[in-house]
């Protein structure tokens, strides 16, 4: 994995038995490493400006000294304020042991690391004034012109990727260019920044007073955003005004965490109807809605009797309003038939209306109708509240793009009860909208698995698996991250995280198809002090916000620096990613959200099958009942049925007409689609006709289903390049994507996800010669070759030199 310098939470006890003893060697110990990372600045400015005068970019080498200079300033105010750092420290439960020990660290740690920076900086830009490398000149972000096209942002007619920080230095004005530029992003949100500590953040439920006029001086917030930058706007659901539940008692029932009312209370749809036709009426056009309006933040409606939300208020009941619809919902399920109903829930309810239910729902009934039901009805009514939303929003601009804030808990883990239809909403909005995450390292909290780790460097899977979803419902739309979690959560985090891995996951997201992401986050004020929300005294009803500044990337110079310069890499290479992410998915895996309702570990299984097909160089796609009937069929060569047991009778149809229409489909085992919705058996088998069904024996193992499937894949599918791997396990690790271009030559992606260096060697099935070029570097490459763990490689390829490359422009 390489040579890292030694974590802070090694480095902790050493710290601290000097700083308890001893408080002189503290002067000494920060100058020589400030004394360092200077005169290493003055270095690095002197080549840059040699290599401006031989017409060199330097904007890489510009970010390193911002983040140098600015890094280092934290550090002293780091060292000047041990105590709030302490406190940082200790509102996060995984480091308050080590509180003062950590923040003792800190200053040096932050020097030390700036120093590594500056090393790297100097050594890569001596390469390429020595002719030893030549790197393609950034391509910044136009913060100004940057539009939204149909599945991706364009600046000057060429693919963009905007990225920033979502909650960035709360109490900063938007012009303030130590915050907003090119190092840390510039898109203007009308989000966190618009409200201070003490009230809702960004537009909320207080922008209508009690006679029903608008707050004035709530919307200047709102309306003094300067139309210059990009942006985004965000609808914070989180609150309600106290007027409202003395005239709606029932309002709060049923309420989430960053939902704090009940969605189907009338008043509150009312007073939210306001809101949103208002503040579409005067952000219509405006360049802070260019990256759309974001309906909701982390929506979920976790119904689940002992589920953890539960302690923060989320469903612990339901209100008549809820009931209500429910019931309704059940009559159009049952087509009025109660004895059906009865039936499946075991119950004796003479009517509909009549129904009740005991809500947050007891998880031993998972497999049975009535927690299908109640779940079901759950993720529809969670949709059919976007749906209001949005028509709201398109009723005074209807050219309002729109996404939501979609947890990929919500698709990744096995648990349905929180009314979340990933699908369903990935359809409704006009942008693809989430916040994606990943570990760097095995997570904080005990409870969640490490399984990965033990073969994986970091948690590859939680982005592509999320992304290849997404992206399988809707392929032709834009693809924003609003809150990155790739650098910390409140899951995971680590004091010392792996530049290697940051490159390396932004550059597997983006390549999955993240178009714009904003990352988790930025709270360091110009001066080094935390921003206003985490001074004093901290108290959120939010359980994640007081301990995130703690192992955040704001206590790390090589992590902040490495974001940005990964994403000047990317955009460098925008249209090379595009090419790699826009090919075929031609091996399709079923997925249906009834299994996934019904079963404890359906995406555990899921996982598994995903994982096995993931490193053959072929892109992975979905396909379900919608993604069939709604997108060209001939776009996939096959569909792979596994661990899809329970299907409505519609998916089942969809399936046949699949078949019916000349397709392929691979059924991992005969008791996939056996049963309805409600474990009842289904008379009715898939019938080949036109098609091609193949169905294995029970019990048929991973590999066996990957060889069938890979037969199955048309010739005109299958990449011309191939890589075999030898990386000392008997798994591989090193994904990759190949492309033809237009100019004959091929691009080839590489990542190593594994812990081992990976042998690699390049071939075509003939045997032909090729030439490879790192198109990083410009450099020639052999066809046998090294990758370490997390490296990243982009590769240009001319087989049987039978092209003209243009290598490195």
């Amino acid at each position: 994995m390489g040579i890292l310098l030694p974590s802070i939470t090694l480095l902790t006890t050493a710290c601290t038995h000097q700083y308890t003893n001893t408080e002189s060697s503290q002067a000494v110990s920060d100058n020589k490493y400030e004394q360092q990372a200077l005169a290493k600045l003055a270095t690095l400015k002197n080549k840059m400006a040699v290599a401006k005068d031989k017409n060199i970019d330097v904007t890489r080498e510009e970010t390193i000294v911002w983040f140098s200079e600015q890094f280092l300033k934290f550090a002293n105010w780091d060292e000047a304020n041990l105590d709030a750092i302490e406190a940082a420290f200790g509102y996060e439960r995984y480091y308050k042991p080590r509180k003062k020990g950590l923040a003792l660290a800190l200053p040096d740690y932050e020097r030390r690391k700036v120093i590594e920076i500056l090393d790297k900086g100097i050594q890569t830009l001596d390469l390429e004034l020595e002719g030893k490398i030549k790197r393609r000149p950034v391509r910044k972000v136009d913060w100004q012109n940057t539009k939204a096209a149909d599945n991706m942002f364009l600046s000057q007619g060429k693919p963009i990727f905007p990225y920033d920080y979502f909650s960035k230095t709360v109490g900063q004005p938007l012009t303030n260019t130590d915050i907003y530029n090119d190092h840390l992003g510039a898109i203007y949100h009308g989000g966190e920044n618009l409200y201070p500590v003490d009230h809702d953040r960004a537009i909320n439920s207080f922008l209508v007073k009690q006679d029903g006029t608008f707050d004035q001086e709530l919307l200047k917030e709102l309306t003094s955003i300067p139309d210059t930058n990009i942006g985004f706007l965000l609808y914070w659901l989180m609150g309600i005004p106290e007027w409202v539940e003395q005239q709606e008692p029932e309002v709060r029932k049923g309420r989430s965490l960053f939902t704090g009312f009940d969605v189907d209370n009338p008043l509150a749809r009312e007073l939210w109807a306001k809101i949103i036709r208002k503040t579409a009426e005067l952000t219509k056009g405006k360049k802070v809605t260019e990256l759309g309006y974001i309906l909701a933040n982390e929506p979920h409606w976790f119904a689940e009797k002992g589920y953890p939300m539960q302690k923060y208020k989320e469903m612990n009941e339901i209100s008549s309003y809820t009931l209500t619809k429910f019931r309704n919902w059940l009559r159009d399920k049952y087509q009025g038939n109660i004895t059906k109903l009865n039936k499946n829930w075991q119950s004796n309810f003479d009517d509909f209306d009549n129904i009740t239910i005991e809500i947050p729902i007891d998880p031993i009934l998972i497999g049975q109708p009535k927690w299908y039901d109640w779940s079901r009805y759950n993720m529809d009514r969670g949709t059919e509240w976007f749906t209001f939303m949005q028509n709201e929003l398109h009723a005074v601009n209807p050219q309002a793009d729109t996404h939501i804030k979609i947890m990929p808990r919500m698709f990744l883990d096995n648990n349905r009860s929180g009314g979340i239809d990933t699908e369903a909403l990935t359809e409704l909005t006009t942008m693809i909208g989430h916040d994606a995450k990943s570990f760097g390292s095995p997570p904080i909290r005990p409870h969640l698995s490490a399984k990965w780790n033990e073969k994986y460097a970091y948690y590859w899977s939680a982005v592509t698996m999320f992304h290849d979803f997404l992206e399988s419902v809707a392929p032709n739309k834009i693809n924003i991250n609003s809150e990155s979690h790739f650098l910390s959560s409140g899951a995971w985090r680590d004091m010392d995280p792996r530049t290697s891995y940051v490159r390396s996951v932004y550059w597997l997201a983006t390549l999955h198809g993240m178009d714009a992401n904003m990352g988790w986050f930025w709270a360091r004020d110009p001066d080094g002090s935390p921003e206003d929300r985490l001074e004093g005294e901290l108290s959120f009803f939010d359980p994640g916000l007081a301990g995130a500044f703690a192992g955040s990337n704001n206590m790390q110079p090589h992590v902040s620096n490495e974001v940005t310069q990964v994403m000047y890499d990317l955009n460098s290479f925008s249209e090379e990613i595009i090419s790699l992410r826009e090919q075929v998915r031609p091996i399709r895996i079923f997925y249906s959200e009834t299994s996934a309702i019904n079963s404890k570990d359906y995406m555990t299984k899921a996982k598994k099958l995903y994982e096995k097909l993931f490193f053959e160089g072929l892109p992975l796609g979905y396909a379900t009942k919608n993604i069939i009937e709604k997108q060209d069929n001939s776009k996939w060569d096959l569909i792979i049925v596994d661990n899809n047991h329970f299907v409505t009778d519609d998916e089942f149809n969809a399936l046949q007409n699949y078949l019916s229409n000349g397709g392929v489909i691979v059924l991992t085992s005969a008791e996939n689609l056996a049963y309805n919705e409600y474990g009842e058996k289904r008379p009715q088998q898939l019938q080949a006709n036109n098609g091609k069904l193949i169905v294995l024996p029970n019990q048929t193992s991973l590999d066996e289903i990957k060889h069938v499937a890979l037969t199955h894949v048309q010739k005109t599918n299958q990449p011309k390049l191939k890589v075999k791997e030898d990386n000392g396990q008997p798994y591989k690790t090193t994904a990759w994507r190949v492309v033809e271009q237009n100019n004959g030559c091929y691009l080839l992606n590489l990542l190593n996800f594994g812990h081992q260096q990976a042998h690699l060697q390049i071939y075509t099935d003939a045997n032909e010669p090729i030439s490879m070029v790192d198109l990083m570097t410009a450099n020639k490459v052999d066809s046998q070759l090294n990758l370490q763990s997390e490296g990243v490689l982009l590769l240009q390829v001319n087989v049987n030199n039978s092209a003209t490359c243009p290598s490195n422009n």
